[in-house]
C-alpha cells in the first residue's frame, strides 16, 4: 500500500464519512457490475452500520486514510469473538481501487486473528470474483453456499405448505434476555461459534428496529432462533439457527409478518431444499449468491461445517 495511505483505527469523528463510504462504494460496485444499487435509501441512513458495529464492538473499525487529502480510502469492521474473529463489511472507495487497500485491511484482520489463535470467518459475494479471489488467496476456504432471496411479504400471516412446520409454528414466541444463554448453546452446538454479546444485542433491541423470535422444543429446550432488522438501510431476516428446516420455516413465517409492506431479504442455505421451496412459494426471487468462508488458524484444518439450518446476515456480520 502506498506510503501516503495510512492504516488506523476509526474515531467517533469518522462516523459520517464511514457511512458515506459504505453507501457510495457498495452502490458503485453493484451499479457497475449487476445493474442495481443495494442501498435504496438516503446516504445518511447507512450510518446505521457504523452505529450498530460501534455499539457491539466499539473502537474495532479500521480505516485507510489518504494523508494528502484526508479522505477515507477504505474501511472494515473487526469482530473478535470467543471462538473466532469475524470480518465485517469491507469497503474501498472506487477512486482508490488497485492500490492494495483491501488486501492491507484484510491482512490487518487476519494478523489479529493469528495473534489470538483464532480462525477468521466471513460471508462474501459469490458474484464478486475480485472479492472471492482476495479471500481465497489469503487462505479462506468456502464451507457453505447461500441464496439471497428477496420476498415481498404477503398481507397477514404467510401460509406454510410444509405440514412438518405447522407444529413448530404454534411454539414461536418473542425472544428475551433470559433466553440468551440457551441461544448461545444452540449456536455453539449447530454452528460451532459463540457470540453472546450479539445475541444479547438482538433481544435487547436498543435501536427499536430488531425483532427476535424463538421456537421452544417439546422437551423444553430451544429448537431455533431468528432475528431480523427493519430499517431503511437494511431489511433482512437473519441471523438465526434452527435444528431443522420446519423449525426455520416457522420462524421465517413469523418474522415476515413483521415486515408487511416492505420487501425483505432472506439469506438462505442452498442445501436446504424444503426451505428454499417454501421461500419460492412465498414469491421469493433470487437476487445474489454468497459463500461463507473460514481461514483456519495456520497449521490447523478448517472446522466442521454447519449442522441444522443456519441463516447469516449482513448486519451484523459476526458469524
Amino acid at each position: 500500500m502506498p506510503e501516503d495511505l495510512i492504516l488506523r483505527h476509526a474515531t467517533p469523528s469518522d462516523a459520517g464519512r464511514l457511512g458515506e463510504l459504505i453507501f457510495h462504494s457498495t452502490n458503485a460496485w453493484y451499479r457497475e457490475n449487476l445493474g442495481h444499487e443495494v442501498f435504496q435509501c438516503a446516504s445518511e441512513d447507512v450510518r446505521l452500520f457504523v452505529e450498530v458495529y460501534e455499539a457491539i464492538d466499539p473502537g474495532r473499525c479500521l480505516v485507510v486514510e489518504d494523508q494528502n487529502t484526508g479522505a477515507l480510502a477504505g474501511s472494515c469492521f473487526v469482530h473478535p469473538r470467543p471462538t473466532h474473529v469475524s470480518l465485517g463489511i469491507l469497503n474501498v472507495d472506487p477512486a482508490y481501487f488497485g492500490r492494495g487497500i483491501a488486501r492491507r485491511l484484510l491482512q490487518a484482520v487476519t494478523d489479529q486473528a493469528d495473534a489470538l489463535g483464532l480462525p477468521t470467518r466471513l460471508v462474501s459475494s459469490a458474484m464478486n470474483l475480485d472479492s472471492y479471489s482476495l479471500y481465497t488467496r489469503a487462505g479462506f476456504v468456502p464451507y457453505a453456499f447461500f441464496q439471497d432471496i428477496l420476498i415481498q411479504p404477503p398481507d397477514g400471516e404467510p401460509e406454510i405448505d410444509d405440514p412438518a412446520a405447522q407444529p413448530a409454528q404454534q411454539r414461536v414466541r418473542p425472544g428475551g434476555r433470559g433466553d440468551v444463554a440457551a441461544l448461545v448453546e444452540l449456536e455453539r452446538e449447530y454452528v460451532g461459534i459463540e457470540r453472546p454479546g450479539d445475541l444479547a444485542y438482538f433481544v435487547e433491541n436498543a435501536l427499536g428496529c430488531w425483532r427476535t423470535r424463538i421456537v421452544e422444543g417439546t422437551a423444553g429446550a430451544i429448537d431455533g432462533y431468528l432475528a431480523s432488522i427493519d430499517h431503511p438501510a437494511c431489511r433482512i431476516i437473519g441471523p438465526g439457527v434452527a435444528v431443522d428446516e420446519p423449525t426455520m420455516i416457522a420462524l421465517i413465517a413469523a418474522l415476515l409478518t413483521e415486515h408487511a409492506g416492505q420487501p425483505v431479504l432472506v439469506i438462505a442455505p442452498a442445501d436446504r431444499p424444503a426451505l428454499i421451496a417454501q421461500l419460492y412459494r412465498w414469491g421469493g426471487r433470487n437476487c445474489e449468491t454468497h459463500v461463507a468462508q473460514c481461514r483456519p488458524v495456520p497449521g490447523t484444518a478448517v472446522a466442521a461445517g454447519v449442522r441444522g439450518v443456519f441463516l447469516p446476515t449482513f448486519l451484523p456480520e459476526t458469524a
